[in-house]
């Protein structure tokens, strides 16, 4: 069933009347209209405060275990300065996207590249040379002694590829609905079957997930959202289940006191440190849990360091910058210009949120442990510079947006062309004297052109008598003033061209006109 073309595109109830109330709108920020700064700024400034807060927290929670740590050279800021490593790269990638026009990443061979890329380095992982194996999954690459996650980066690519099916889609007639889904199953389907054999069941949600929502906006039909939900709900379980590891997950979500000491060690540490904290915390640095009681406490567990810490008003205000990123990231997504850009922002918005979603549900029990961490506040090298990329890509979405074309934009444009065309000038563009085109002859006379041809306005003078409906030609002098004739006397001059005669003087006017009208009044 075609759904692109004929909903993609389509404006909600009531988007001509937003349209022409934002055409309306006059306001700027830094010359650029407010409707795509505002978004823009408060993505900008929620991102880095989010970074800011989170390199606060890793500080925080890390020191204690890199002090005691002959690994980390007994270095209390190791993981902190390591994260400003990867928070300066990830700032000039994300720069470097957000300066391109995003078309040029999903349009022509570059998408196909960057997929084929993306592809290769997810098969480098089961490689016997470049895989490391860690906490039960291969999902780590080391090249050149840089150590990364391909999976992260493929959250990128799985996005911009399928913002790039659905616009070729809409704009390409001859590709129909069944090609259409093959080549979806294709690029979308070999990603995320290479993430989940690594295993990454995280990962994959969160992509699955994703993909769902700009499915939703790219207007697919809800019954074929619905099964898909289904079967990826379906999916989830039966990974959940099928071998030992899953399956101890699920059950420490449901019970961690099982395993105290065990299973449920990490997630019951947790709750300690969200008891401890209360509404308002024990105060930045002052945890307890980060004395080696709880692991991975800078990374997948830096939720609970912030509940123990700040106490709710830290974990709400948290999640509170995050609903703001939110808001601002589909903000910039219903401004797009094309159907590609609103799924590029609102795909990009909605993996970040998601992924903090999974980690904020699995730390207080609600859904089993995936180890994703908390973007822009968890420590992570692979994490931080994705999410910036993904932020980068928001941006260049909003840069290279404009607002749409009016029926009044294309009237003031022809009317623009037909003034600059009689060198007519408009306010702020001044135009000299000696580039209007009059030529040596005199006012009025238009260079190149016959003299006597008619250029001025015909302005037909009103009241009673044999003079009613008379048609009278003016002309606009420099000053753009018009004499009308009924003023003064028409004459000729020397050149043989009819000239307004206004009398020597504007005295001389005002009392002629006087004269005349004590004349009237004896009548």
């Amino acid at each position: 069933m075609p759904y692109a073309r004929t909903t993609a595109m389509a404006s909600p109830r009531g988007a001509s009347r937003r349209t022409s109330r934002r055409d309306t709108r006059t306001r700027t920020i830094f010359g650029v209209p407010e409707v795509f700064m505002k978004p823009r700024i408060i993505l900008i400034v929620s991102v880095g405060v989010l970074v800011a807060f989170g390199l606060l927290m890793i500080y925080s929670a890390s020191s204690i275990t890199s002090l005691t740590s002959s690994a980390t050279g007994n270095d209390p800021a190791y993981y902190l300065k390591r994260q400003l490593r990867f928070l300066a790269m990830g700032l000039v990638a994300a720069t470097a996207l957000a300066c391109v026009d995003y078309r040029i990443y999903t349009r022509g061979r570059l998408i196909k590249v960057i997929w084929v890329g993306t592809i290769l380095l997810l098969m480098l992982i089961f490689s016997p040379t470049a895989g490391q194996d860690a906490y039960g999954a291969s999902r780590w690459v080391s090249i050149a002694g840089f150590q990364f996650q391909p999976s992260e980066f493929a959250k990128i690519s799985v996005i911009s590829v399928a913002a790039a099916i659905v616009q070729r889609y809409v704009q390409d007639p001859g590709m129909d609905t069944e090609d259409f889904w093959k080549l979806m199953a294709v690029a979308l389907g070999i990603p995320l079957v290479l993430i989940l054999m690594q295993p990454d069941k995280g990962t994959t949600i969160i992509l699955a997930a994703t993909l769902l929502v700009m499915g939703y906006l790219a207007g697919v039909p809800r019954k074929v959202l619905g099964g898909a939900l289904v079967l990826g709900f379906l999916g989830i379980v039966f990974l959940s289940l099928k071998d030992d590891y899953s399956r101890a997950r699920v059950m420490t979500m449901l019970n961690p006191w099982t395993d105290p000491y065990g299973d449920g060690y990490q997630l019951i540490q947790g709750f300690y440190a969200f008891g401890s904290g209360g509404l308002l915390g024990v105060g930045i640095g002052s945890s307890r849990q980060k004395y080696s009681y709880l692991p991975m406490a800078y990374n997948d567990f830096i939720y609970a360091v912030v509940g123990e810490e700040l106490g709710l008003v830290g974990t709400v205000g948290m999640l509170c910058g995050f609903a703001l990123f939110m808001w601002a990231g589909f903000r910039i997504a219903r401004t797009a210009p094309d159907i590609c850009g609103k799924l590029i922002a609102a795909g990009c918005t909605s993996l970040i949120v998601i992924q903090l979603l999974v980690n904020v549900c699995g730390v207080i029990g609600i859904m089993p442990l995936t180890g994703k961490p908390i973007p822009f506040v968890s420590y992570g090298g692979s994490t931080l510079l994705s999410c910036l990329m993904l932020v980068g890509l928001i941006v260049s979405v909003s840069v290279h947006s404009e607002l749409p074309r009016t029926a009044a934009d294309d009237r003031r444009e022809s009317f623009r062309d037909v003034a600059e065309d009689r060198g007519i000038s408009f306010v702020g563009e001044p135009t000299p004297r000696s580039a209007r085109g009059w030529d040596e002859q005199g006012p009025g006379v238009w260079a190149g052109r016959d003299a006597d041809a008619d250029r001025g306005f015909r302005v037909y003078e009103g009241g009673s008598g044999t003079d009613s409906g008379r048609a009278f030609s003016t002309r606009m002098d420099s000053r753009g003033s018009r004499d009308s004739a009924h003023r003064g006397r028409v004459r000729r001059d020397a050149s043989g061209r009819d000239r307004i005669d206004l009398g020597p003087s504007a005295s001389d006017r005002l009392r002629s006109a006087r004269t005349t009208d004590r004349r009237m009044d004896d009548r």
